[in-house]
C-alpha cells in the first residue's frame, strides 16, 4: 500500500512562518510594483510547498 503524505503542525507552521517572513521582506525591502511581486513570489512557494507536502505518493 502506498502511505498518503499529510501536511503536519510542523511543516504548517514552518509555512505560515515562511509566509509572514516573505511579507514582511517584501513590504520593507521592496518599493512599488516589486512589492506585489514579492507577494506573488512568496505565494506561489507557498502553494508548491503545501502540494508537495499533501500529495499522494
Amino acid at each position: 500500500m502506498v502511505e498518503q503524505k499529510r501536511l503536519t503542525k510542523g511543516r504548517a507552521a514552518l509555512l505560515l512562518i515562511l509566509s509572514a517572513l516573505g511579507a514582511i521582506v517584501s513590504a520593507t525591502m521592496l518599493h512599488g510594483w516589486h512589492v506585489y511581486l514579492g507577494f506573488a513570489i512568496v505565494g506561489i512557494v507557498l502553494f508548491m510547498g503545501f502540494f508537495l507536502w499533501n500529495r499522494k505518493d
